[in-house]
């Protein structure tokens, strides 16, 4: 199997499906997505640094990530073997773990001898190691099929084939959070609906619960298998029952199409003196056209920005490491924490076009803004190079790392490490709280339209009756 870059997922990608883990249905931002819920329990403890703490050099994110990709090899023996008899053919299984997994290979022994129906060695392997998985109970920890690895992918890419929704699994809990599996307790719920999309056209809100999807209730499902049911090809149909605030539930027809979502948009707005980027997923090419629409900027002179990562569910690490470090010229963009709690500084990759203290950053932020978004707006609010704007963020402190199987068999994401800020604070369950506090819901002010924007623009002074803007209809 191959190890693949670490993904804060979102709260999971954006679904179509992408989790927050926002899906369409990424965090719900699965991942995404995406994955985003209110702010939940207070987290445990972060245990102090370690004397003296490592540091991660420039370098030393591809070392980590391949001694990971190692270890997780060496744990999933299961993987790749066709597996007969338990004293014969169970090579990758240690002597002194022969009797944890008597059990597993009495079991396999009886249903590839007895059983009295087809079997398919392939089938049981991967549904084992979904099982295992889900033992773990953890929401951003999952199993994917090669069809649900790929979908994943395209979610990432910004290019998928669905209703064009960002989507996770909310708790109903006081605390709120992700959670896992689906049910009356933990809701596939709408983060936000993509600008023209089918989601949007049929009427579909943020905080919508979608509880069916042609009929069949989502519960007992995982939030990547409800999204699974949601995507399709283009032209074809599929009915979701929503559960809206206030109205009894009802059935949203929709007709799903490809949704190709611009993962990075600029424009000038104050006469050309702050440039305004959205970011709306991290990827690779994501931090490659972000950097491009910055320099943009500043060579016409823009001494201001305005970094909107809104119902935005996170994606790479190394590209959240990529654009902080456009701002940010040195001491660490985040610490990741190991389960025995050694802590790791990710330092700011130098060369960031944007690091001079003169050029003022806000960063505008939600309740959908998860992961690799808040790697960027903590990273930002800790080193006083930015001012957070907007909503509590969706509160994901957890850093996934990507598997693919051999043979076939799809891939996996799995929990490997805390990510702290600079500060070494741990959001999860919490979020970020925003400097500049914008009420949700509340009505659009002008000229903007867009309240986000408009305190932006005030807290820098900008006066905001002269501002051209244009928003997608």
């Amino acid at each position: 199997m191959t190890a693949r870059g670490p993904e804060l997922d979102s709260p999971d990608p954006p679904t179509d499906a992408v989790p927050a883990q926002p899906a369409d249905v990424p965090t719900e931002p699965a991942d995404v997505p995406t994955e985003p819920a209110a702010v939940p329990a207070e987290p445990a403890a972060v245990p102090g640094p370690p004397s003296p703490p490592a540091r991660r050099g420039i370098g030393a994110l591809p070392l980590a990530l391949a001694a990971v990709a190692v270890l997780a090899g060496a744990a999933l023996f299961l993987s790749g073997y066709m597996l007969g008899t338990r004293t014969a053919t169970t090579p990758g299984t240690p002597a002194s773990e022969a009797a944890l997994f008597a059990p597993f290979w009495d079991t396999w022994d009886s249903i590839t001898r007895s059983y009295v129906g087809p079997v398919d060695q392939k089938t049981i392997v991967e549904g084992a190691i979904d099982g295992m998985i889900k033992a773990l109970g953890d929401p951003y920890s999952a199993y994917m099929s090669p069809a649900a690895l790929q979908s994943a992918r395209d979610s990432l890419a910004g290019q998928f084939e669905g209703i064009g929704a960002v989507v996770t699994a909310r708790s109903s809990a006081a605390a709120g959070g992700t959670c896992a599996p689906l049910g009356p307790a933990c809701r596939m719920t709408v983060a936000s609906t993509i600008a023209a999309s089918p989601a949007q056209a049929a009427g579909l809100r943020a905080d919508d619960a979608i509880t069916a999807i042609d009929g069949s209730a989502v519960d007992g499902l995982t939030l990547d298998q409800a999204i699974a049911k949601v995507r399709g090809p283009k032209g074809t149909p599929v009915t979701l029952t929503v559960a809206r605030a206030g109205q009894p539930p009802f059935d949203l027809r929709i007709v799903r199409a490809a949704i190709s979502q611009p993962q990075v948009e600029a424009r000038d707005l104050e006469n050309d003196t702050v440039r305004y980027i959205q970011v709306t997923t991290f990827s690779d090419s994501a931090a490659t056209d972000f950097i491009a629409a910055l320099q943009a900027g500043l060579a016409k002179g823009e001494r201001s920005v305005i970094v909107d990562l809104r119902d935005n569910p996170g994606g790479y690490v190394t590209a959240a490491r990529t654009i902080a470090s456009q701002f940010i010229s040195s001491g660490p963009i985040f610490w990741e924490q190991s389960a025995d709690g050694t802590q790791i500084e990710t330092a700011a990759a130098p060369g960031g076009i944007a690091t001079d203290p003169g050029i003022r950053v806000m960063v505008l932020v939600n309740k959908g803004s998860a992961s690799a978004s808040e790697i960027v707006a903590g990273a930002l609010q800790d080193t006083k190079r930015g001012t957070l704007v907007g909503q509590t963020t969706f509160g994901k402190g957890t850093i996934q790392q990507w598997v693919d199987l051999t043979n076939d068999s799809g891939g996996f994401r799995l929990t490997i490490a805390k990510w702290l800020t600079p500060a070494r604070r741990w959001i999860h369950m919490k979020g970020l709280t925003p400097d500049i506090l914008v009420a949700a819901g509340g009505p659009p002010t002008t000229p903007t339209g867009d309240p986000y924007v408009d305190a932006a623009l005030k807290a820098l002074g900008a006066p905001t009756a002269l501002v051209a803007w244009q928003r997608a209809a």
